[in-house]
């Protein structure tokens, strides 16, 4: 794992929770990619990619292992080639969202991802059941993203509390040299957010992968 960046940013949050929470998390190591991680600057536009590369860094910790975790220009160079994507998206400023990540995932590990769609926010209660099944059988990282709500969101765990749910976010936004989750958890970057908080008149994708931690087996 890469010594500039942070890694398992969530741990410790956890310790905020109430003693009648139920919590489903992310399982295995990962590291988080944020604007600017890497010294390229895609601040306004990169945020699925970062979501896409801390995926990536998950899946090489804990299923198999490639060389690198792909760069910027990787991504988009493999979504030139399975033609997902022309020419003229290389070197561009172009955002991806859940389905570009569900077919890089595909082609880098070959793991399938399943692809969710909300209408819009307010009806993000109908996948609380989807993702404790999810965390409790792979435990793999989720992407998220939207329409109106454009922003990228890595999604490492759901709680319940007295029946109201919320999810563990993994913002990419972040702008600044590496941190300590303290910090990242202290300034938002890393928190737990409310169903009811996210946008209602939003449509959002979620990205799923299909595969467990070869390192929590058993």
């Amino acid at each position: 794992m890469s010594p500039e960046l942070s890694k398992n940013v969530h741990e410790g949050i956890t310790e905020t929770l109430k003693t009648n929470a139920e919590s489903y998390l992310v399982l295995g190591d990962y590291e988080y990619y944020h604007y600017l991680c890497d010294g390229f600057d895609d601040r306004g536009w990169g945020c699925g990619y970062r979501t896409l590369q801390s995926i990536c860094s998950w899946m090489n910790e804990n299923y198999i292992k490639k060389q690198n975790v792909p760069s910027i220009l990787e991504i988009q160079e493999t979504l030139v080639e399975m033609e997902d994507k022309p020419k003229s998206f290389l070197k561009s400023r172009q955002w991806i969202g859940s389905f570009e990540v569900c077919l890089v995932i595909d082609k880098y590990y070959d793991v399938p991802c399943k692809i969710i769609h909300i209408n819009k926010g307010d009806e993000l209660g109908t996948i609380v059941d989807v993702l404790i099944d999810h965390f409790q059988k792979f435990g793999s990282p989720v992407m998220m993203g939207g329409d109106i709500d454009c922003s990228s969101k890595g999604i490492m765990g759901i709680q319940i509390v007295d029946g109201e749910a919320s999810l563990l976010i993994v913002d990419p936004h972040y702008v600044g040299k590496k941190q300590s989750k303290e910090f990242l958890q202290k300034k938002g970057w890393v928190k737990w957010q409310p169903l009811k908080d996210f946008l209602s008149s939003s449509f959002y994708n979620l990205c799923l992968p299909q595969v467990k931690s070869n390192t929590n087996e058993g």
